[in-house]
């Protein structure tokens, strides 16, 4: 008798989550983004040259920028910006606000509600711009604390924050664009990226397993042919290069245009990136700059659910595959890790806060129904109350009494929860507790998540992923609302 195989356990955060059943077994091809999924860099070095670079810049254009720096926990990835007010939001899955940022400085209760009473964050308005991905860190940062030299009418030259917010953005994306970023962090990858060994591993199983294997990447031919050499060739047999792994590599896609328009391939014919116009049909182990998605659908013979396509921009990568071609997909979330260790550490804490917060439901319940029965003695109509009015009197100032000393072991515990992650913000894929609105993109566009590509090594490209059964208030099991008699 064969004994059956003892798994190695993985390690917290580092699993693949999945919202979608997926069958690894039925797909023929995997397409992977490049920057921060087969490649990632370490985001705050990252970000902070690109704030740099951008500030040095305004310096340039005669902007009071000296004094500003960088602040990697400022904002995180799936804030909101409010271009008409000049906040920063994080919202809840329905689009309310939860915690609003002007400038620099944190909103009161007061304030957001002023700001959001009537407001709901939906993406498909132009006064909202979604914080993607870690490359939105710099301009998150930049913009808020732009907000504040406006506010001082130290930049007279811009009207407002939606114009601040537009010169930015530009900014931002020119040093992107820009060679000498690019150049810097080729020359020197040492500093920029994060070497994942077990990810040229992960992808030799799903090309060993006959997946065809597809990157698919805006970075242009010779930045990606850097990166993917220093992140990969270093991990794989003698005699392979990063080259092997790939049936397809696909440069300056021009993502979320490449799966939404139909534009011409050119091919990549030289090392040094020299093109040439290309008709035809895409082969297998070219490489080619531009095209569209569905080209590569009718010349690889494979569409729709055949293909996964794993990426970290929330948008470019995988809301737009998943609308309009019906890909699977998988998203890379690297923050995920930090906030899975987060809640691991805090589960007594939450455990604690559950236990008060369940003691207080009791006590609210029984002071609901000492007022309806004080109510109703007071108004002379319903049943007649057992106790009198004294009675219920004393009840409720009990009560109060208990639910005062509950509310200061709660506040604290509360708080802390709150803060997990990041003081400002919090989690994540949380905004109280409810889930956040990057949590409500995740489970409508993703059918899987995870921290980073070599997390689906222990899985192998075989492996199927089965999405738990969503819970509803009405479950049973749930706890409902307590009954007014509790």
């Amino acid at each position: 008798m064969v004994s059956p195989l003892t798994l190695p356990p993985i390690p917290e955060g580092r699993g693949v989550f999945c919202n979608r059943t997926l069958n690894f077994r039925a797909l023929k091809a995997i397409g992977y983004d490049m920057d921060y999924t087969l490649v990632d860099y370490h985001a705050d070095v990252l970000e902070r040259r690109v704030y740099d670079m951008v500030r040095q810049h305004l310096i340039e254009d005669g902007w009071p920028v000296e004094s500003l720096c960088f602040d990697p926990v400022m904002v995180t990835r799936g804030l909101v910006i409010d271009t008409e007010l000049g906040n920063l939001v994080k919202a809840n899955r329905f689009g309310f606000v939860k915690r609003a940022m002007h400038g620099t400085r944190m909103l009161d209760f007061a304030e957001q509600r002023e700001a959001y009473d009537q407001d709901l964050v939906e993406l498909s308005e132009t006064r909202w711009s979604f914080l993607n991905t870690l490359f939105s860190l710099s301009e998150g940062c930049l913009y808020a604390q732009l907000v504040d030299l406006l506010d001082q009418g130290k930049l007279p030259q811009v009207k407002g924050y939606a114009d601040l917010y537009r010169r930015v953005r530009a900014k931002v994306d020119a040093q992107h664009m820009e060679g000498q970023l690019k150049a810097e962090i080729a020359a020197s990858p040492e500093t920029y990226v994060i070497q994942d060994p077990q990810a040229a591993l992960t992808l030799l199983d799903q090309r060993a397993a006959g997946k065809k294997l597809l990157l698919i990447t805006n970075s242009e031919w010779s930045f990606s042919q850097r990166m993917m050499t220093y992140a990969y060739d270093p991990f794989l047999p003698q005699g392979k290069t990063w080259r092997d792994l790939f049936d397809l590599i696909i440069v300056s896609a021009r993502k979320p245009a490449f799966f939404t328009d139909r534009a011409p391939f050119f091919e990549v014919v030289t090392e040094e990136g020299l093109l040439r116009p290309f008709i035809g049909s895409v082969r297998e182990g070219g490489i080619y700059l531009g095209g569209c998605a569905h080209q590569v659908e009718r010349d690889l013979g494979i569409a729709g659910d055949q293909i996964l396509y794993v990426g970290d921009h929330m948008f470019g990568d995988v809301h737009v595959s998943k609308r309009l071609l019906r890909w699977r997909t998988g998203l890379v979330l690297r923050e995920l890790e930090d906030e899975v260790a987060a809640l691991a550490s805090f589960q007594e804490q939450q455990r604690r806060l559950a236990v008060r917060m369940e003691e207080k439901e009791r006590l609210e319940a029984q002071l609901s129904t000492a007022r309806m029965e004080l109510q109703r003695l007071k108004g002379k109509y319903g049943p007649r109350p057992e106790r009198s009015a004294r009675e219920l009197d004393a009840v409720l100032q009990q009560g109060r009494a208990q639910v005062e000393a509950l509310d200061l072991e709660i506040a604290p515990l509360a708080q802390a929860s709150s803060e997990l992650t990041n003081a400002r913000w919090g989690l994540l894929t949380r905004a109280g507790n409810d889930k956040s609105h990057l949590t409500r993109q995740i489970e409508r566009y993703a059918d899987i998540y995870t921290s980073r590509v070599s997390n689906l090594l222990p899985y192998t490209p075989y492996a199927y992923f089965r999405s738990l059964r969503g819970s509803l208030p009405h479950d049973p099991g749930t706890p409902p609302a307590p009954p007014l008699s509790a």
